[in-house]
């Protein structure tokens, strides 16, 4: 299926997660996994098989049947009611009171109780063999994704290559002008495109939670493909039911960003991880907005960048010190609205591949933009109040254009007219009310 930009909503790069039919094709310890399944009955009590291999994600034949039988064996759970002839998948199970304390034990080691994780070198595989999904845009693209927006021809001609070269954007420029409406526009082209992801990770005995439902969204099976979906995470088992089918991520972060935001975050009291932002935005895009207005230092928010920039890997921190490398199949936009110079220094900028200044718009730009917004808002437009407007308002106050002004006066002018209860027009008085309304003299 295609979508309106040309670009394919399939999972283009052809990685589709393999069936599982066996313990072993989990990449996981027996053992392990049947702690996580009395973790699961000691915090849900009695769960038919089904509902435990739906909570596992993982097939029921084959594999949770498997886990099962040595629980049962060793009288760490037991059989409390069965359906006759709908197979072992129909019946109840409890957790005895020898599974109870084995459950604790393992409680104590971790309270995740929740989907089996993948393991981590096979999650690092699929970043690498999706990479190659990502789509090439061309300039007929780019006017497509940005035709709601007013951009100087030399700015446009930048962005495209920006986009394409998946490494890194710096957007500056002063506020108002768009920034940040360009890089969710390239999200919007982003999310048209899909990958897999797991809903965790496994890595020697801990799990780092992956799949975030603010972060990611979830995206329909194609009709030709393994594990078929509406949306949900309950999937087939005709293809590996850990991983889930999302778009391509979008990812924004802006004043809350910290360093420690950008490693492993360890949850001391469930004694399990959860992803970093750049890790969940493996595959797509990360927006630092609003660049610079962070609590931490600017330069050494860039320099947490170094290494993943040249070398597109990154290296995270267990709780214990140890390292662990993971793919960087990121682009990472900075935006924004202080001067380069109060924030990089040059060494750094080099690293970066794309500087575009997003600049204030000329008066033709800025008069495309009031027409634009004027009809969107249903606001009458006029040349003439227009002329008014950057005279009085603008060339008089020596006042720089923005492109967000348009949007921002024909609000101020949809308030005062609803007041006043006449027609929103752009005539003499209702400019003067809305730019009295609306601008500062700093």
């Amino acid at each position: 299926m295609t979508n309106p930009l040309g670009a394919t909503s399939s999972n283009s790069s052809g990685f589709v997660p393999p069936q599982l039919n066996n313990l072993e094709d989990t990449g996981l310890s027996p053992l392990w996994l049947q702690d996580l399944t009395l973790k699961l009955m000691y915090f849900r009590g009695y769960l038919t098989g089904f509902k435990i291999a739906e909570e596992l994600c993982l097939p029921f034949a084959g594999v949770v049947d498997q886990i099962l039988l040595p629980l049962k064996q060793d009288k760490l759970i037991e059989i409390k009611s069965s359906q006759g002839g709908l197979g072992e998948g129909a019946y109840t199970y409890g957790i005895t009171g020898a599974g109870v304390m084995r459950a604790r034990e393992a409680l104590e080691r971790s309270q995740y109780a929740g989907p089996a994780p993948v393991p981590f070198d096979v999650y690092n595989d699929s970043i690498r063999r999706q990479k190659s999904g990502r789509l090439t845009v061309t300039s007929r693209t780019m006017r497509q994704i940005l035709s709601q927006l007013v951009i100087s021809e030399t700015t446009f001609q930048r962005l495209g290559p920006a986009l394409n070269s998946g490494t890194s954007i710096f957007m500056y420029g002063p506020p108002g002008n768009g920034k940040t409406s360009i890089a969710r526009a390239f999200g919007n082209l982003v999310l048209s495109q899909t990958m897999y992801i797991p809903l965790a990770l496994y890595l020697d005995g801990q799990v780092i939670k992956l799949y975030d439902a603010v972060s990611h969204k979830l995206a329909p099976e194609s009709s030709g493909e393994p594990g078929n979906t509406t949306g949900t995470l309950r999937t087939s088992i005709r293809r590996d039911p850990r991983w889930v089918k999302i778009r391509r991520p979008f990812i924004v972060v802006g004043g809350e960003l910290t360093l420690e935001g950008l490693d492993l975050v360890y949850d001391e009291t469930h004694r399990f991880y959860e992803a970093p932002f750049q890790v969940k935005a493996n595959g797509g895009i990360l927006l630092i907005d609003d660049f610079g207005r962070q609590q931490v230092r600017p330069r050494d928010l860039l320099n947490r960048w170094i290494v993943p920039l040249e070398n597109r890997v990154d290296f995270l921190k267990l709780a214990n010190g140890r390292k662990i490398e993971v793919p960087f199949d990121v682009l990472i936009v900075f935006s924004t609205n202080l001067p380069p110079k109060d924030l990089v220094d040059e060494a750094f900028l080099r690293r970066l591949r794309h500087k575009i200044e997003i600049g204030d718009p000329s008066y033709e730009e800025y008069r495309e933009i009031f027409k634009r917004v004027a009809n969107d808002k249903r606001v009458e437009y006029s040349d003439q109040g227009l002329a008014y407007l950057l005279q009085e308002w603008y060339i008089k106050r020596n006042r720089k254009l923005r492109a967000s002004h348009p949007r921002d006066l024909c609000d101020q002018i949809l308030d005062i007219a609803s007041y006043l209860s006449v027609k929103p027009q752009m005539t003499r008085e209702m400019i003067d009310r809305a730019s009295q309304a609306y601008f500062v003299e700093l």
